[in-house]
């Protein structure tokens, strides 16, 4: 039963991205697929290449910011440990979605004698703060493009459907946390030891003294994501005269989407190109302009995670 849910949570998004490039390519003809090869041809890989060095600092950034949660809890990794752990998750994102945060946690467990608890804490912790950034970067958005970003979503997603769902997940949400602080099962009792450790590296966000330099590293790293965005719309002609607001847009869209399939795979140029469709972009640019941006950062993680894979036992040989 194990296997098979580990193969299911490995194969369904694999599939789904799969379901969502036959899907996008099925619209179009023959003449626009042999135009969305010349837009890979003409692109500008200048901006291209732009685009791709503030993805690297975004990951630089990250890894300076996981020190200083780090070091409140009393532990000590260096910067090019937080960097490897960070690309091996990114690039193991790619094959069961949410995996890289726990590898992040045991690569510091191996190597910095981080308990796992611990570390992953601090994780979480980076997260919830992202999620408070994403949420920002949503509002902005719709303050910029309220009116086509709200079409757009409720063309997308069955609100009533999702309700439901939400509705289904909240009731057992709620029976979940009655057993898990009432009841003495030895599960439970296990679980809530786990938790006050995660809970110790969420927290310590919010009390240590690195606060401000903390949240510098969280605005470069956001403001990298937008750049890395931005940097690429300008690598076609189509795109490069799009304005800010619509940048926004399909940023929000684009990070949105990268977290329903494996690392966006399907989804991302699809939804990136619906989304540039609404302001007057062809189909086949703005797929093309998706296909660019995700195939690009798709190889230069790849290849900074195996980098990292290889890396780590070297650099820590002594450990």
């Amino acid at each position: 039963m194990k296997a098979l849910k580990k193969i299911l949570n490995i194969t369904l998004p694999l599939l789904l991205g799969v379901f969502l490039v036959y899907y996008a390519y099925n619209q179009f003809t023959a003449a626009q697929i042999d135009e969305m090869k010349n837009y890979f041809q003409s692109a500008d890989y200048f901006y291209v290449a732009l685009s791709l060095l503030f993805m690297k600092i975004s990951h630089a950034s990250r890894a300076y910011r996981w020190k200083y949660s780090l070091q409140y809890l009393g532990y000590q990794s260096g910067f090019w440990n937080n960097f490897m752990a960070i690309a091996v998750g990114y690039l193991l994102n790619l094959t069961i979605p949410r995996s890289g945060e726990l590898s992040r946690a045991v690569v510091l467990q191996k190597y910095n004698n981080i308990p796992f608890d611990k570390g992953f804490g601090t994780i979480i912790a980076e997260r919830i703060i992202d999620l408070l950034f994403l949420i920002l970067f949503v509002v902005l958005a719709l303050v910029l493009q309220y009116r086509q970003l709200v079409g757009f979503i409720s063309q997308q997603i069955p609100v009533t459907q999702l309700l439901v769902i939400m509705g289904v997940f909240s009731l057992i949400g709620i029976v979940g946390l009655y057993l898990l602080y009432t009841s003495q099962w030895k599960l439970f009792v296990f679980i809530r030891q786990k938790i006050s450790g995660l809970a110790e590296g969420v927290l310590s966000i919010f009390k240590m003294p690195y606060r401000l330099p903390f949240l510098i590293h969280t605005f470069i790293i956001w403001i990298s994501f937008v750049l890395t965005f931005y940097f690429g719309t300008k690598a076609l002609p189509e795109t490069s005269g799009i304005s800010l607001g619509v940048t926004m847009v399909a940023f929000v869209v684009g990070s949105l989407a990268i977290s329903f399939t494996n690392g966006g795979i399907g989804a991302f140029p699809l939804l990136i190109a619906k989304i540039l469709a609404l302001y007057g972009i062809s189909l086949t640019a703005g797929t093309a302009f998706g296909w660019i941006l995700w195939t690009t950062q798709t190889v230069l993680i790849i290849v900074l995670g195996g980098l990292s894979f290889l890396l780590l036992p070297i650099v820590n040989k002594e450990k």
